[in-house]
């Protein structure tokens, strides 16, 4: 069994997928962090992806360490939060997020977070995906 906490704390940039209608957009995106079987993110309100996400929950988020190995896909529906206190903790933790927002309360600032429903792996070599991961 493999533990997908120690992949997302080694490499937390990767790719995530939402819906865009029927067609499918990506966009490079950092997490901020891992509570349980959440993974967090913030974009602005005035961006194409939180638009996709309220009309459509569902997204995936893809990482890989520089050896791709493993590649790391994780599935799941999205949740917006709104609690300040969250907001705030956000903010103090990462300076990146505190410059371009400036306050929790800032409209345009969204947190989100991915619910881990199915994490999948790929390893170069093996060449199957496997789905023993510990959530």
């Amino acid at each position: 069994m493999n533990d997908y906490k120690e992949v997302l704390n080694q490499d937390p940039s990767g790719v995530l997928a939402t819906r865009n209608g029927e067609k499918l957009d990506t966009r490079v995106l950092h997490s901020l962090f891992l509570e349980g079987n959440k993974l967090y993110f913030c974009t602005s309100g005035d961006k194409p992806v939180y638009a996709q996400l309220m009309a459509n929950p569902s997204a995936s988020f893809c990482t890989y360490p520089q050896n791709y190995a493993p590649v790391l896909t994780l599935n799941g529906k999205v949740t917006f939060v709104e609690d300040l206190a969250v907001k705030t903790c956000v903010m103090d933790d990462s300076p990146m997020v505190k410059r371009n927002y400036e306050t929790p309360d800032n409209p345009v600032f969204k947190l989100f977070y991915l619910e881990i429903e199915e994490v999948k792996t790929y390893v170069p070599g093996e060449g199957t995906q496997r789905e023993d991961w510990i959530c």
